[in-house]
């Protein structure tokens, strides 16, 4: 797949809008690690990635027609790999993060703690702390995923 380096990287990319592109970029590097590849425009929009070339990217836009900070009601939440969710939880909500879901281990080998962000968003911080089968806990295994080298 042909790459481009004014474009984010990764095949699925979320784009979260904002009130304040510039103090959500900082809040993300600040709590998250994100670090920011591309920046286009002072408050249009920003590409952010994880360090060390890591499978994740996102994109924080401004508000403009048709496209809106998120409002009551959830529409999404999104998913990151943290190694130490109590710390990152910490952090967040020390920024400002709301915490609504606690740090908590699932019988499918997860820690996970829920926040709501400074700009409207809700994230998962999910640290895995086992390997477990889907079907150890009731789920299915449909299409296994490709074990890392």
């Amino acid at each position: 797949m042909l790459t481009n380096r004014s474009a984010p990287q990764a095949r699925v990319t979320p784009v979260l809008t904002v009130a304040d592109v510039r103090a959500a970029v900082a809040w993300y590097a600040d709590v998250f690690g994100f670090v920011e590849h591309v920046r286009i425009g002072e408050g249009h929009r920003s590409q952010l990635g994880l360090p060390d070339g890591q499978p994740a990217e996102l994109v924080v836009a401004e508000v403009r027609p048709g496209r809106r900070t998120p409002q009551s009601g959830r529409s999404h939440q999104v998913m990151l790999k943290v190694a130490d969710v109590a710390g990152v939880a910490e952090t967040a909500t020390a920024r400002g993060a709301v915490l609504v879901d606690p740090p908590h281990d699932w019988e499918y080998g997860e820690r996970q703690a829920t926040i709501d962000d400074s700009f409207g968003h809700q994230w998962v911080l999910n640290q895995t702390i086992v390997d477990v089968a889907p079907e150890q806990w009731g789920g299915q295994t449909v299409t296994p995923r490709p074990r890392p080298q």
